[in-house]
């Protein structure tokens, strides 16, 4: 018994508080998405759902999102966060300045995570093909189904990714803070402009965040083990 007690004390050592709350907070976040997902192909959500976005929009006219003309453009631009361009050239650019500095480990976890992120996103919207909400006018162009949100999703994956990657290569904390707050901040804004847009649902652009929440945290896990072993650079400086 007191062998077994040191074993499991020993295993403490190891994975310390951080790591075991980031383990807790992706299960969270599975139960989450599991919970939206089911609550969503029951139609539990559909009239919360729709009830967001009827608020969102002018009264007078649905064509028109709620607010001054010039918030319709802002979330037009905010949305462009999670497109497909702008998060390849953001991969781009960091993946650019890896290879620059030589942190070859570390370029090759981002390029997996964001490409393991995208792929997820595809096949999670291709299994549960939930039709693109019609109770107001889409104010930006669409052409695949609506759950999970893939710009609520891989906004998350990557902006959480490279939030995650670039706090542990940097050692002062005030840095580690700044590149996660940046993060969390790109996603949520990405993940508001898709409702207010009228392309997704909330429930799409939780569930988004949801999954891509949790692969940011699988992939920050990995990084972890592989910078203990060597195989990912610690530290820039």
């Amino acid at each position: 018994m007191i062998a077994k007690i040191r074993v499991l004390f020993r295993w403490f050592r190891q994975w310390d508080l951080i790591v075991l709350t980031a383990a807790l907070v992706a299960a969270l976040g599975i139960w989450a998405f599991i919970g939206i997902a089911d609550a969503v192909r029951e139609g539990e959500t559909q009239s919360f759902d729709e009830r967001i976005l009827k608020a969102l929009r002018d009264p007078t006219d649905p064509s028109k999102p709620l607010g001054p003309a010039w918030l319709g453009e802002v979330g037009r631009d905010l949305t462009a966060l999670g497109g497909v361009a702008v998060v390849s050239l953001v991969t781009a650019s960091v993946v650019g300045f890896l290879l620059i500095t030589r942190h070859y480990g570390a370029m090759l976890l981002l390029l997996s995570a964001t490409l393991g992120g995208l792929l997820l996103s595809t096949l999670l919207k291709h299994s549960f093909d939930r039709p693109r909400p019609q109770v107001v006018p889409h104010l930006s162009y669409v052409n695949t189904s609506s759950f999970p949100s893939g710009h609520s999703m891989l906004s998350a994956v990557v902006y959480l990714t490279l939030g995650s990657l670039l706090a542990r290569l940097v050692q002062r904390r005030v840095l580690k803070l700044y590149f996660v707050g940046v993060a969390l901040v790109l996603t949520g804004l990405t993940g508001l402009s898709r409702v207010y847009m009228g392309v997704h649902y909330p429930t799409d652009v939780l569930a988004g965040w949801s999954a891509g929440l949790v692969w940011a945290l699988v992939c920050w896990l990995a990084a972890r083990w592989l910078q203990s072993r060597r195989a990912v650079e610690r530290s820039l400086e």
